[in-house]
């Protein structure tokens, strides 16, 4: 096992860990509806909050956007790249079809946002006409290399950041989505592998339990 095989295995069990205790707690926790439902549809509620780190990223725009500004929608927060070869592109089509899905009202309350792992290919062009092929209202942020995987791992969904020197290189990361409220606190998971149906069936009742 290669070095890099084993802090992939490290930071994955990490990640199982937290969504591991988070899920024991919820199943033991009151207020969150039906616990059971929720993590049927893959839906891992916090049994508190968590803030996110202070720090800036860059748009799509190329605007400054401190990552606390995420506030007055719920926010999906997946950590991909648009060189990505498969689970990217498959996700981004995937929350473009559960955008749809959602009743009008949950609709308008929701925005996505691609946050790069990738940094040394993803500028805020390349991130703007990527995005364009899913969902123009799609949003990207990139930044600093240590910025994001200061916020990676606040969020508790950390990525292995790539050798750039090797010619069509690629990035190990997580599939799963970061649940952002709208006071701009991560409020859970949502696990992969998608399943739009029951995500469409119990996001609209977290936004308004947990709004």
């Amino acid at each position: 096992m290669t070095r890099t095989h084993k802090t992939v295995f490290i930071l994955l069990g990490i990640v199982a860990l937290v969504l591991g205790l988070t899920v024991n707690k919820v199943l033991n926790g009151k207020g969150q509806g039906d616990p059971t439902a929720l993590l049927d549809a893959g839906i891992v509620l916090l049994p508190q909050s968590r803030k996110l780190p202070e720090l800036s990223l860059t748009n799509q725009d190329g605007q400054t956007v401190a990552v606390d500004q995420l506030k007055g929608k719920w926010s999906l927060l997946f950590f991909g790249y648009t060189f990505c070869p498969d689970i990217c592109p498959t996700t981004l089509a995937q929350l473009r079809q559960l955008k749809g899905q959602l009743p009008e009202d949950a609709r308008g309350q929701l925005q996505m946002v691609l946050v790069s792992v990738d940094p040394h290919r993803d500028t805020p062009q390349q991130l703007k006409q990527y995005l364009g092929y899913f969902d123009a209202e799609f949003q990207g942020l990139t930044g600093p290399e240590e910025r994001l995987q200061k916020l990676a791992n606040g969020v508790s969904i950390p990525y292995i950041p790539a050798d750039t020197s090797k010619e069509n290189y690629t990035v190990d990361h997580s599939g799963n989505l970061v649940l952002i409220g709208p006071d701009g606190t991560q409020r859970g998971f949502i696990r992969a592998p998608f399943n739009n149906e029951k995500l469409a069936a119990q996001l609209p009742g977290v936004f308004k339990r947990e709004g």
